[in-house]
């Protein structure tokens, strides 16, 4: 069990129900993000790895050794610790998805999705049925889409062959193709570029531990990230999906594999559509059985769609100010989503509650929740405050993690099979432009009913300027035969793709040569 606190009794939390999820919530100031250490220190002692994000970058204190101040050792001693009460860093590794505080992590366009994707760019419906399109080429055609630039380089595909596409796939909108590739401009302005690529991540390597067996704590630094909600929020879904996908069913275990700590988790629900919001609540209800505990660290119940909140049975309820009704609103539904407790006010004490007190209440024997008591939460054994500059490189520099993720890798995807593409089918119409004029050949006069050959021999290398209908037509019959000569050969080499690649370069060869 992890020692929360200390009510009229100690106040835990038990490692076989942290697997049904869990609530912090309260004011800025109040104490949620010393919850949080605590928490996840908890869980590292107990041999259970933790994955949280920093948003101001305290967090990153637990990886050092804590210091004895007056006010954690009188709180120690208030809650009964007293002399158990020692200090110590939690094993941890640092992670960055800008590659800069820690590992970068990564991952491929493929592995996100369209619907993620969709999120991530905020499309519209139509839009987002072009990229689901421009996917299904992408698995069709044998393009592997790693990072952003081939996801343009595969919009540009898609657009230059909307009309064959359309009949094949459904309408392709010139106009959302380019409402696509502006957006993607914008997220590469916003650094997005650093998150799509490999190596990328794999879920296992947020379940280690340390040589002693204690959990190590991934810390995500999201100072930088929280200047995009939209990055962070769609990276925590793709991260929270990928465990859902890839983890086997485990069932109820003595304290879970894995536990993640979602802060602001507002930030995942504003303005989020339906479908997302509905692949969260899956998400969250199911997973507990791959024993994953997820911990929703906000500002308010409010903030949490009602079908999420049910899932969450430990709840850490600090300080809320009732400063507006919204604010009244937020006190009255956090104090209803409590077991009361008969000798406790719960409405008023969480407006009376000071920095480090919480409401409690937790998941006892059978999932049933304990009653809701007024909790000093105990100090943490990391330090309070985050990590050095000095300090920070010390720890990415011994981490085993730089070898495996600090180097990026750039294979052959989309974007060069692409590019290839286009040089093989403008290569020969290229030679044709470039090679000398051909030698200037007497062909004898004809009447209309000249044969099939010369005229088209007249009409190659030279005569008259202006054809008659039979030669018009023979121009035409020759351009047909040209495109379908390159088809067949093409089909013949590389299947369907091949044959449209073959046309093409039939159509450009001898158009070029019977353009009059």
């Amino acid at each position: 069990m992890i020692f929360v606190g200390t009510a009229e009794a100690p106040q835990y939390l038990r490692l076989d129900m942290a697997n049904r999820h869990g609530l912090v919530t309260g004011a800025t100031g109040t104490g949620k993000t010393v919850t949080l250490q605590i928490l996840a220190e908890g869980f590292s002692r107990a041999g259970v790895p933790c994955f949280c994000a920093d948003i101001k970058g305290d967090l990153s204190g637990l990886a050092a050794e804590g210091e004895p101040k007056d006010f954690l050792l009188t709180r120690a001693e208030a809650i009964g610790l007293g002399a158990d009460y020692t200090f110590g860093a939690s094993p941890a590794a640092l992670w960055d998805l800008f590659g800069e505080a820690g590992h970068p992590i990564r991952t491929t366009v493929s592995e996100m999705g369209p619907l993620l994707l969709s999120r991530f760019l905020d499309l519209n419906e139509t839009q987002e049925g072009v990229l689901n399109i421009a996917f299904r080429v992408a698995d069709d055609e044998g393009l592997a889409l790693l990072d952003l630039r081939d996801l343009r380089a595969l919009m540009v595909h898609v657009a230059d062959q909307a009309g064959t596409l359309s009949k094949t796939y459904g309408r392709v909108s010139p106009a959302s193709v380019g409402a696509i590739q502006r957006r993607l401009l914008v997220l590469e302005e916003q650094g997005g570029n650093h998150f799509f690529g490999e190596p990328a991540f794999e879920i296992v390597d947020l379940m280690r531990t340390a040589e002693d067996g204690r959990g190590v704590v991934s810390v995500l630094a999201a100072d930088r990230l929280m200047a995009n909600p939209r990055l962070y929020a769609t990276f925590l879904l793709w991260l929270l999906s990928e465990l859902f996908e890839e983890l086997p069913e485990v069932g109820d275990p003595d304290k879970p594999r894995l536990v993640f700590f979602f802060d602001e988790a507002h930030l995942l629900f504003n303005d989020a559509p339906k479908v997302l919001l509905q692949t969260v609540e899956q998400v969250v209800r199911l997973i507990r059985s791959k024993g994953v505990g997820v911990f929703f660290v906000t500002q308010s119940p409010l903030d949490i769609p009602d079908t999420v909140l049910g899932q969450l049975g430990n709840r850490v309820q600090h300080a809320l100010r009732a400063y507006t009704p919204r604010d009244q609103k937020a006190v009255k539904a956090a104090a209803d989503t409590f077991r009361p407790n008969p000798a406790l006010d719960t409405q008023r004490v969480i407006t009376e509650l000071g920095v480090g007190e919480a409401l409690v209440s937790t998941l006892a024997e059978k999932g049933v929740p304990s009653m809701v008591e007024r909790t000093l939460i105990r100090p943490p054994a990391g330090r309070l405050g985050p990590l050095t500059a000095a300090e920070r490189e010390a720890l990415v520099a011994s981490s085993a993690m730089g070898a495996k993720y600090d180097t990026p890798v750039d294979r052959e995807s989309a974007y060069e099979i692409l590019a290839r593409r286009a040089d093989e089918t403008a290569a020969p119409a290229d030679k044709g432009a470039d090679a000398p004029p051909p030698p200037t050949t007497t062909v004898p006069e004809e009447t209309e009913s000249e044969g099939f050959l010369t005229s088209a021999w007249r009409m190659v290398f030279g005569g008259e300027k202006k054809l008659t209908e039979a030669q018009k037509i023979a121009r035409r019959t020759a351009r047909t035969m040209a495109a379908e000569a390159g088809s067949e050969l093409g089909r013949a080499i590389g299947g369907t793709s091949g044959a449209r690649v073959g046309r093409s370069l039939g159509r450009g060869i001898f158009g070029n040569l019977l353009r009059r």
